[in-house]
């Protein structure tokens, strides 16, 4: 009997060992199928994410939280396929495989190869983590029936407000020295270009900076009355309907005229040369978004029948709207003072002197926030009209804008206006702003290239992504989302940086409510902090001596973003300790990180970098003691940007750097002693290479050292190139066989030959480099100066 239930068991335990290990075979097999249809699913999912964003989808809080689901599950579907896409790149590159041996073979990550059994652990893994994950997204859309969340209700509206004429002039306040400068355009003082019977003035800024209010009081200023004999106030808003346009300026001018409904664009246009012929008109075109010029282009035309002298004066946030409707003098409006913001927020919060002087201390307090806002200080003033105790406000205080009802009402729509009118792809770049701290002082090229990192640039066929990204970036800036931009007047007035207004700044956090963090690594997280932190993405991390808070940030496993910034410029022995065990446990903790950010003095990397397979972006800045980057560095296959900034004492690249195979920018700027960094020869099989700051030309006996021919198929390179080392090129061959007439697409080449005598080196170089450009060379005047340098090289 016992041997018969002994049997039994083996039976029993034997069949089920059978069924384990076939549904392994399985797994193993089917991963590729599975990490296809992973694939198309993470397209579904992406496009429903969008698409609940557009419907401003997140009033219920049991839709918010379910996004957030999704979202979540979206962050890790996406990891997953990244997971496996690295590893099949690393599998194809062989200790000495060229980058373009590697890119040829990588046409697509997710289709099957005939290296399909490679890493039968991670295929294992992979297999498990997409059946984990496919059980958790059933759960989720399970959820979405059993809590009743519905996005196939019509879209949320954000209301655009209807503009009038009038305005209370005794309300406006600081806006004197604006209002004079459209006053003066408008009567023809100004010095403006007269090339038709009209000119367009555009008032150019922000939701809520002010431009209708400096519109309205222009519109009603006795002077403007006199001058013109027809004034028409149309408000446009978005979309830019030209039919409705038309039939509001006739309406202006003739509010008797019956229904226009049966007229098409042509009669409407014809009526209104007549209704305007002869007459000097004023016409106000409030808050216009249009982009395209070949919808103005009708009234460009149909406007030219009045007097010489009439003037069009148009309100909108795009600069390209201006431009569009060859506004020949448009006007930026700035923020008012804090002292103009306090006068607004005071004339509608207090309604006698007892109260200011009662509350004024918090009331001033409340009215720096508005950052010069004028539309903040009127809704904030509004909020405070009916709280009169000290405890009231300093609630407000205490509360993250955002929070507030009647702020999100009343300040929250312009901005939503402007945000909704971004495609997808933008609203992301946008938002991820919120990482950085107030009052940051953006770079545009660093920027761009982080956007790249997080995967928010579409590629478009035969479009560099840089372009594409700082085509984002230009129309980001031309919708007033940034200001104070600096630009580079040497280089057709490129934007070279700019600044994120407080508020928007605000805004931008709000939309990444429960993703973006800047957190002061001396201070303790609060409850309600450390709860969020397990769902955050990005993290800016301000550290000092005291660092409280790091235990509870090492939970963020999902970290795309890791800004560290030091306020220390050197560190003690104690020091150097603990930031060496922040970094280690920061890679050990943050496998998901895109971006990484080092502005803080560090001695070494530790070996542990390698394991961030899915890094995009690498900056170090202010790292004066480290001298090397370890071998491990080069397991970052996908890395795309490695900047290396102000390292004084950096002498060597990793040998490794041909497994680099994505990357797209290696650049070192500020104090760099280059002349003592040792590139490898592996620089030269980066074939992706668009940006090669600086290399320096090994010596003939530094075998592993690169040498002037190993640039010979960097054909990408962009920018400027420095070459240092030139006079370590031993022969003319060497020189010919960089190919330096290939790289078509530098601007500027400059070449140090570290020799007080370059008449040899100059006259062994000359040949090539004048097949490239026979502008190219510039002999120096004097045998002592160590550089040429060319401007032009196209």
């Amino acid at each position: 009997m016992a041997d018969t239930l002994l049997i039994d068991l083996f039976k029993e335990v034997g069949s089920i060992v059978f069924q384990v290990a076939k549904q392994e075979i399985e797994l193993l097999v089917g991963v590729d199928e599975e990490v296809q249809k992973l694939q198309d699913r993470l397209g579904s999912i992406k496009a429903m994410l969008d698409d609940a964003e557009e419907r401003h989808a997140v009033k219920q809080r049991t839709e918010k939280l379910w996004l957030e689901k999704l979202q979540n599950q979206y962050y890790e579907m996406d990891d997953i396929l990244d997971t496996w896409s690295t590893a099949r790149i690393r599998a194809e590159i062989p200790a000495n495989t060229s980058a373009l041996a590697v890119v040829k073979k990588k046409v697509c990550s997710f289709v099957p190869s005939p290296s399909c059994c490679f890493n039968l652990p991670l295929r294992h893994d992979v297999g498990h983590r997409i059946r984990k994950l496919n059980e958790k997204l059933d759960m989720v859309f399970k959820d979405k029936a059993t809590d009743g969340v519905d996005f196939n209700r019509q879209p949320d509206v954000v209301e655009r407000p209807i503009t009038t004429s009038f305005v209370d002039v005794s309300h406006i306040i600081g806006r004197d020295n604006y209002s004079n400068e459209p006053l003066r355009n408008l009567l023809g003082v100004g010095t403006l270009e007269e090339g038709n019977s009209y000119c367009v003035i555009s008032l150019v800024g922000m939701g809520g900076i002010g431009k209708t209010t400096l519109a309205q009081l222009a519109y009603n200023h006795p002077n403007v009355l006199d001058h013109f004999q027809q004034r028409m106030w149309i408000c446009v808003s978005d979309p830019f309907d030209q039919c409705k346009v038309a039939k509001a300026i006739i309406k202006e001018v003739d509010p008797k005229r019956g229904s226009l409904d049966d007229f098409e664009l042509q009669t409407l246009l014809c009526e209104i040369q007549k209704l305007i012929e002869d007459k000097k008109y004023f016409l106000v075109l409030d808050d216009v978004w249009i982009e395209d010029s070949q919808k103005w282009e009708p009234f460009k035309h149909a406007l030219k029948n009045g007097v010489h002298g009439s003037r069009i004066l148009v309100t909108t946030r795009k600069h390209r709207t201006s431009e569009v409707m060859g506004s020949v003098h448009p006007i930026k409006l700035g923020v008012l003072s804090e002292e103009d913001c306090w006068s607004i927020f005071s004339k509608i919060a207090f309604s006698n002197e007892e109260q200011l002087k009662y509350l004024e201390d918090l009331g001033r307090k409340l009215a720096s926030r508005c950052k010069g806002l004028p539309l903040a200080a009127k809704t904030l003033g509004s909020l405070m009209q009916n709280k009169r105790s000290r405890e009231q406000w300093n609630n407000i205080l205490d509360s993250r804008m955002w929070e507030l009802e009647d702020i999100e009402k009343g300040l929250l729509a312009p901005l939503l206006l402007s945000y909704y009118e971004l495609p997808s792809t933008m609203r992301r770049c946008f938002s991820y702003c919120a990482v950085f701290p107030k009052d940051y002082l953006f770079s545009r090229d660093q920027l761009v290239l982080q956007w790249m990192a997080q995967g928010y640039v579409e590629s478009k066929a035969n479009m560099e992504l840089e372009v594409i990204a700082e085509e984002y970036f230009e129309k980001l800036a031309m919708r007033s989302f940034f200001q104070d931009v600096k630009k580079d007047k040497d280089n057709d007035d490129k934007i070279t940086g700019c600044k994120m207004h407080d508020i928007v700044h605000d805004f931008a956090q709000f939309m990444r409510e429960n993703e973006s963090f800047t957190i002061d690594g001396d201070k303790k997280l609060d409850k309600k902090l450390e709860i969020d932190c397990q769902s955050a993405r990005h993290l800016h991390l301000k550290i000092s001596e005291e660092m409280q808070c790091l235990e509870s940030i090492y939970r963020a496993k999902n970290l795309r973003t890791l800004y560290l910034l030091s306020t220390l410029y050197f560190l003690s022995h104690e020091m150097d300790y603990e930031f060496e065990m922040l970094l280690l446990n920061s890679f050990q903790h943050f496998r998901c990180l895109r971006t990484l950010i080092l502005d803080c003095p560090i001695v070494k990397l530790p070996d542990a970098v390698g394991n961030l397979i899915h890094l995009r972006y690498f900056y170090i800045s202010r790292n004066v003691n480290i001298e090397e980057l370890p071998e491990t560095f080069c397991n970052l296959c996908n890395l795309q940007t490695l900047n290396i900034e102000n390292a004084i004492h950096f002498k060597k690249l990793p040998q490794g750097m041909s497994k680099l195979i994505n990357l797209r920018h290696l650049i070192f700027h500020g104090y760099i002693s280059w002349h003592n960094v040792v590139f490898p020869k592996g620089i030269g099989k980066l074939i992706g290479l668009r940006t090669l700051s600086t290399v320096n030309i090994s010596d003939k006996d530094h075998r592993e050292g690169c040498k002037l021919g190993d640039l010979k198929i960097l054909n990408q390179l962009r920018g400027t190139l420095s070459i240092n080392g030139m006079g370590n090129v031993v022969n003319v061959d060497e020189a010919q066989n960089a190919q330096l007439k290939e790289k078509i697409h530098l601007r500027g080449l400059e070449l140090s030959f570290n020799s007080l005598d370059l008449e040899d080196h100059i006259s062994r170089m000359e040949i090539d480099i004048k097949e490239a450009d026979p502008s190219l060379l510039q002999r120096p005047s004097t045998p002592p100066v160590p550089t040429t340098f060319c401007e032009t090289y196209t």
